[in-house]
C-alpha cells in the first residue's frame, strides 16, 4: 500500500507522451490529468529507442505532467517500474525513480516522480551520449 502523501504525479517525457508507444499502452484510462511541464536543471540524451534524463544545471527537459486516477495509482507505480525496469537498490537499473519538482504551464511548481537515468548510465551519456539539445523528445526529429 502507498502513503497518501507518496502519491506523487509522474513527469513524463519520452515515450509515455502523448502520441508516442506507451502512452495508450500505459497510461489510457489510468490518468484523472495530463498537462505540459518542464524539468528543470536537466539534460535530455536520445537513447537507443527511447530518451534519458540527467541532473544537469541550467537544462531544461520537457514532457507531461501526468496525474494518476486514486484508484489505478499503485497498478500505474507497478506498471511504470516494470517498464523502466526499477527495482529499488538494484544496481542494475537503466533508471532510478526520483521525486523532483516539475513546472507547469503557469509557473507553479509540483513534485512529482521521475526516471532519470541511474547513476554508471548517467555518467556514460555525459561523455558520449547524443543531447537533444531543445530538451524536447517530440521535436527531435
Amino acid at each position: 500500500m502507498i502513503a497518501e502523501d507518496s502519491r506523487l504525479p509522474f513527469f513524463v517525457y519520452g515515450t509515455l507522451r502523448p502520441g508516442e508507444v506507451n502512452h495508450d499502452l500505459f497510461l489510457r484510462g489510468r490518468t484523472a490529468a495530463e498537462e505540459p511541464g518542464r524539468l528543470t536543471d536537466a539534460v535530455l540524451y536520445d537513447g537507443p529507442g527511447y530518451p534519458y534524463a540527467t541532473e544537469g544545471p541550467g537544462g531544461e527537459v520537457r514532457g507531461e505532467l501526468v496525474t494518476a486516477r486514486p484508484e489505478a495509482y499503485e497498478d500505474l507505480l507497478t506498471a511504470l517500474d516494470r517498464l523502466e525496469e526499477y527495482v529499488p537498490g538494484d544496481p542494475r537499473n537503466l533508471y532510478v525513480r526520483v521525486a523532483r519538482d516539475v513546472v507547469r504551464a503557469d509557473g507553479s511548481a509540483v513534485r512529482a516522480w521521475v526516471y532519470l537515468a541511474a547513476p554508471r548510465v548517467a555518467a556514460r551519456l555525459r561523455t558520449a551520449g547524443t543531447r537533444i539539445e531543445n530538451g524536447d523528445w517530440l521535436a527531435r526529429r
